[in-house]
C-alpha cells in the first residue's frame, strides 16, 4: 500500500466510525466534496497536508491521531 491509498482508507475509516458521510465530512471541513472524492480515488496522486488536517479539523481529531493507524506502519517506498 502506498500513502496514497493508506490515507484514502484511513478518511473511509474515520467517516465510518463516526458514521458520517463524505459530502458532511467535506462541507465541515470546509473542503470541496471533489477535494476529498479526488484524494479517494486516483485523480489526486498527492493529499495535501492542508486538506488533511481540514478534515481532521471536521473530524475533531489531531494529524497525530488521523496518521496513528495500522495503515500506514508498512508502506511502501515512494522513491523508486
Amino acid at each position: 500500500m502506498n500513502i496514497k491509498q493508506a490515507v484514502a482508507a484511513r478518511i473511509i475509516e474515520l467517516c465510518n466510525e463516526n458514521a458520517i458521510a463524505i459530502n458532511n465530512l467535506a462541507n465541515t471541513s470546509g473542503v470541496s466534496p471533489s477535494t476529498v472524492y479526488s484524494m479517494l480515488n486516483d485523480k489526486s496522486q498527492n493529499p495535501g497536508v492542508v486538506s488533511i488536517k481540514k478534515l481532521c479539523d471536521g473530524l475533531e481529531i489531531s494529524v497525530r491521531e488521523f496518521f496513528n493507524s495500522p495503515l500506514f506502519d508498512d508502506l511502501e517506498q515512494e522513491i523508486k
